[in-house]
């Protein structure tokens, strides 16, 4: 191997710091309430004792699995195992593996408390590369990536909740051309509309847990995207799911009570040709009261 493919490699490693190594013990040792859903109790659990647990789901390249625990004021924790997984990331700022072997083994075998000068040796890997690159991204909220068409899904509602949560691309030309791939890959992966909704629901469902006003804005994000990238889908194809998206955003919308009831609501439709004949006057015009409040159209009638 070059010296230049080690040290590239050698980036992608790096010895976390004490504050980080207290925060990381800090998290493994808080007590999380997972609320049971109907009559099942609710659960008090430390990240740190749940570790030990393997689960795998297996397939021809991947053997993983994942559990996220989330209660009700939004606070989740996602424990992933990994046994082997072909793609480990999706964007820089989730390309983030600590080993826990050393802080664990840290609690079984020492008395002494944790400080500065007496801690041990935690090593954290980014998958996307340069650890510190991909660390500056995250603290400075920069979105990129690399082969979205690797990632089950694309990465594309992931991208929309990171547009939301203001992330910015780190070059807007490139991320326009991704765009394409993160849509292909999606479609690819749930071609029918019975399964993007279902994706679509779920993942609103556990990633915005305490911060469903921000759902409205990630499918206005999806909504823009998918119109504007999307070149796998046939014509009907596509105005279906932006349907179905625009849909789902109206639904949101009314679950936060921000718009008026229906009966305060005139859509309005372009005539059909026929209308416009002189002859044709099977039809009448319905004469409305003014409503007093207006409302911002975000999306067009088709």
């Amino acid at each position: 191997m070059s010296s230049g493919a080690v040290s590239e490699q050698s980036r992608r490693f790096s010895v976390l710091s004490w504050p980080q190594v207290q925060r990381l013990d800090s998290i493994l040792g808080e007590t999380v309430p997972i609320h049971g859903r109907g009559n099942f109790p609710t659960l008090s659990v430390q990240p740190r004792q749940i570790v030990q647990k393997l689960v795998k789901v297996c397939n021809d390249t991947d053997r993983w699995s994942l559990i996220s625990l989330s209660n009700n004021t939004g606070k989740n924790v996602e424990l992933k195992f990994v046994d082997s997984l072909r793609r480990q990331f999706e964007f820089s700022v989730d390309s983030f593996q600590i080993s826990l072997d050393s802080l664990l083994l840290f609690d079984k075998c020492s008395q002494t408390p944790m400080s500065e000068s007496f801690h041990p040796t935690v090593l954290g890997e980014s998958m996307y590369g340069d650890f510190e690159e991909a660390l500056d991204h995250l603290r400075n909220k920069i979105i990129a990536t690399r082969s979205p068409e690797e990632i089950r899904g694309g990465g594309l509602l992931k991208y929309c909740d990171l547009r939301v949560r203001g992330f910015r691309p780190r070059s807007e030309a490139e991320m326009k051309s991704l765009q394409r791939y993160m849509c292909s890959r999606f479609f690819i992966d749930f071609p029918d509309i019975s399964e993007q909704q279902r994706k679509l629901e779920a993942y609103l469902q556990n990633h915005f847990m305490g911060m469903e006003h921000k759902r409205y804005d990630c499918l206005v994000t999806l909504h823009s995207v998918v119109d504007e990238s999307t070149v796998c889908l046939m014509g009907h194809e596509r105005r279906q799911t932006l349907n179905l998206i625009a849909t789902l955003a109206l639904r949101a919308l009314a679950e936060q009570n921000a718009i008026p009831t229906v009966t305060n609501v005139t859509c309005y439709y372009q005539p059909a040709p026929y209308v416009r004949d002189r002859n044709f006057n099977n039809y009448y015009i319905a004469h409305l009261q003014p409503c007093r409040n207006t409302y911002r159209t975000w999306l067009p009638c088709n």
